[in-house]
């Protein structure tokens, strides 16, 4: 089966002699290092680099034209490789299974010892199959909408009957004022005990209609609640087979590193690894490179195929090595490469010994606080997920000597690049955090929009929700939605494209993304936002946060920081 692929298969021959600037590191600390700074001395390294991503892209497009790669979402992955006789190559690999398969022609195949257990994979997966029909059977239970549409009959029946009754009570309270100073004390009498009457038969009313639904909703109400702990019992039932999987397969899998050791994953992993360790595009490629001699030159992963909703993946957008699966690896597949110089002109370079913190430039720091300049593609503070903890807060937690002291301010979306302030102790953090909520920090973004705007200045003011049925995306909702107020500016036309300047009053969650793309807004996406709908091939998304302007809660003088546009 032919795996190794020629760089023409996928780029232009030309592009090889271009820029490789790197995006990202692959890194992990050599199993035989020490710990403190040994340890961050003998990092070993792996680029991704421009060259890669172009390689990426011209897989992306190789995906795009055959519809099978889109029936589900997973993440694929390249290695640009050296042969011994200095050639260059390309391996390509799937995570996990792709339609079923673990062996496709072309892709790098999996690590060794997936045959070993083979036959209870597949006895696991045809039960995990029938868990998983049952889940959707179940939710699609009848009874689930049944009982929508008769609570919210009811509800509105309860709500016309109160507001019916609240003008009732009204009425009696002004005929109580009127016949006090009218009626004899007999016919008072008489008279305030209709009115008394008449609140009663409402309350009794209203009692009616509610034991009404509580009688027709129970029953329905008995049946979900009886579906969903059945739900919730699948869903333990297909925890522990995964889990049992998982461990059968740990235990068979090996994996070999550069310098020719291998280990199983339950040996790298001896406190338990998640479900699809050791299936991941990286762990494949690093593998298949080190037992065929082939030394890797740069990497790069990608999502494609449906958004993955609980993840937050996006169709077309590079990922690094996943916190909870690949880091912990990383150390080991990268053993025994040989670290050297890097250079922008040479796109052949290797894993090297590089200190992390050179992707996070410090523009500005004191005792009190520290703002760097954010890369678009990382995170601003650990993620949810294990596999989202690679991010600015826990690169500098880890390098820097106060490191655990440092709290974010705020925080920049993960594509966009630019200036990110955290605090130093949390006396600075809660001043600087009031700043940020009374509006008292000046912020400018520069942008790229994908088209034409056809207005000069102005501003766009509209509503943001975020739907919790379909995170990440955040929308403009005039009922839910909270005030959102931005100035733009256009400040340059390049050919089909508009640059321009955002100045956000609010901080709402993708704020300047929703106003430009909406057609009530601008109308037009930010260049690279694949999320809002921009389909245009670019390596990332053109935002980015170019000014900061805000008063030093210690020092008592305005700090204005900039950090220059990169695109």
């Amino acid at each position: 089966m032919v795996v190794l692929h020629a760089l023409s298969d996928f780029i232009d021959c030309d592009f090889a002699i271009g820029d490789s600037s790197c995006s990202y590191w692959y890194e992990g600390c050599c199993p035989q290092n020490g710990v403190g700074v040994a340890r961050r001395r003998h990092r070993l390294k792996l680029p991704r680099t421009s060259m890669s991503e172009a390689i990426a892209h011209g897989l992306m497009q190789y995906l795009a034209n055959n519809d099978c790669y889109s029936r589900e979402g997973k993440m694929y992955g390249i290695l640009l490789v050296e042969l011994p006789n200095g050639e260059h190559r390309v391996l390509k690999a799937f995570s996990g299974l792709l339609n079923g398969c673990s062996v496709v022609e072309g892709w790098v195949p999996p690590i060794p010892g997936r045959d070993e257990v083979a036959f209870e994979e597949a006895r696991t997966l045809a039960q995990l199959d029938a868990i998983k029909q049952e889940i959707i059977t179940l939710k699609q239970l009848t009874e689930r909408q049944q009982y929508e549409i008769l609570f919210n009959d009811f509800e509105q029946q309860l709500q016309a009957m109160s507001d019916r009754h609240r003008y009732y009570k009204h009425q009696r309270q002004e005929k109580r004022q009127q016949i006090c100073n009218t009626l004899t004390p007999e016919a008072l009498t008489i008279a305030l005990e209709q009115l008394d009457e008449e609140s009663r038969q409402q309350g009794i009313e209203r009692r009616q209609l509610k034991r009404q639904q509580n009688a027709v909703l129970q029953p329905l109400q008995q049946v979900i609640t009886a579906t969903d702990a059945r739900i919730s019992e699948l869903k333990q039932q297909r925890k522990a087979l995964s889990c049992q999987m998982q461990a059968q397969m740990h235990a068979s899998y090996s994996l070999t590193n550069f310098s020719g050791r291998s280990q199983s994953l339950q040996e790298l992993m001896p406190g338990g690894s998640p479900t699809g360790t050791g299936d991941c595009c990286a762990p494949k490629l690093l593998h298949y490179a080190a037992t065929h001699n082939l030394k890797p030159l740069a990497m790069a992963e990608f999502w494609w195929g449906r958004s993955s909703a609980n993840q937050d993946k996006i169709p077309g957008e590079f990922y690094g090595a996943c916190a909870e699966r690949c880091q912990p690896l990383m150390g080991f597949l990268l053993s025994g490469l040989i670290p050297i110089s890097i250079s922008n002109t040479n796109y052949h370079t290797t894993s090297l010994l590089f200190p992390t913190n050179a992707e996070i430039p410090i523009i500005y720091e004191d005792e009190w606080l520290i703002a760097v300049n954010k890369p678009a593609g990382l995170l601003s503070v650990p993620g949810r997920y294990r596999d989202r903890q690679d991010s600015v807060l826990s690169r500098l937690r880890h390098l820097l000597s106060d490191g655990m002291a440092l709290i974010s301010v705020h925080r920049l979306d993960r594509e966009t690049s630019g200036i990110l302030l955290l605090a130093r102790d949390r006396q600075t953090h809660r001043e600087l955090s009031q700043q940020f909520q009374q509006r008292q920090v000046y912020k400018v973004y520069e942008a790229i929009l994908s088209g034409a705007v056809t207005v000069e200045q102005g501003k766009i003011e509209l509503p943001l929700w975020g739907d919790p049925e379909n995170r990440p995306d955040q929308k403009v909702d005039w009922q839910y939605g909270k005030p959102s107020l931005t100035h733009f500016q256009v400040i340059a036309r390049e050919g089909d494209y508009t640059r321009v300047e955002f100045t956000p009053l609010t901080g709402r969650t993708h704020q300047l993304r929703v106003h430009a793309a909406d057609a009530r807004g601008l109308g037009i996406t930010i260049l690279g936002d694949r999320l809002y709908g921009c389909r245009a091939v670019t390596s990332r998304l053109h935002l980015h946060a170019r000014e900061l302007r805000f008063e030093h809660p210690q020092l008592e003088k305005t700090l204005h920081l900039q950090a220059i546009t990169p695109f």
